[in-house]
């Protein structure tokens, strides 16, 4: 099964894609972990894409495409896959089309920007051993104190409500149109995120009849 995850930053479609992996035997492919494989093994696409990041620039959807090229090439893509941030765009759909891949279901995980902000906005992270809290779901027995080791909990700048709404904004303008783009193609099926994981994992998983 080759499968797309669509959803906002912080509607938990990186977990969903990890969880559907596993109960699919289907690799995950995140966009920014291939990059990251590509510049480690020196293919000729990474080395295209490290003379960007050296450069502080983003990586050129050309680039990226052919990264993702390499990638669904490789052995274990055979049975499937799952993308996970990759396409952002219309023209990198549009390529991925062009590649001649067929896509069986886009799942679009749909979760409010007000509930992204509350989810995203209280997390805290431990600067020590990196444990992760949340000021409402998961709280340290001692406020702002790690329970692992002590060491003090802190926000992240990708957390904080200002950051979360510019990354939503971003979404709505640059990824959210992919959803009609999918729909005429009679590819998209929508999920709405629950707040416990295990009930959107079913519905998931009931949307595409697995």
């Amino acid at each position: 099964m080759k499968l797309i995850m669509l959803g906002a930053p912080g509607a938990g479609k990186g977990t969903q894609a990890e969880i559907l992996s596993e109960r699919l035997s289907i690799p995950t492919i995140s966009t920014g972990n291939i990059i990251r494989e590509a510049l480690k093994s020196g293919t000729e696409m990474g080395v295209r894409a490290k003379s960007y990041m050296e450069q502080g620039k983003l990586v050129p959807d050309e680039v990226v495409i052919g990264i993702i090229r390499e990638r669904l090439a490789k052995d274990d893509c055979k049975n499937g896959f799952i993308l996970d941030g990759f396409p952002r765009t219309i023209p990198q759909a549009e390529a991925l089309d062009n590649m001649g891949i067929a896509i069986d279901f886009v799942i679009d995980l749909e979760v409010s920007d007000e509930t992204i902000v509350q989810r995203m906005s209280g997390r805290r992270v431990c600067e020590a051993c990196g444990a992760s809290y949340h000021l409402l779901f998961k709280k340290s027995a001692v406020e702002g104190v790690c329970d692992k080791c002590s060491g003090t909990l802190v926000q992240r700048k990708d957390d904080h409500p200002d950051t979360v709404k510019e990354r939503l904004k971003v979404y709505h303008e640059q990824t959210e149109p992919l959803k009609a783009y999918y729909e005429k193609q009679g590819k998209l099926v929508v999920v709405q995120g629950q707040n416990d994981v295990e009930d959107t994992t079913r519905l998931t998983l009931a949307s595409i009849g697995a």
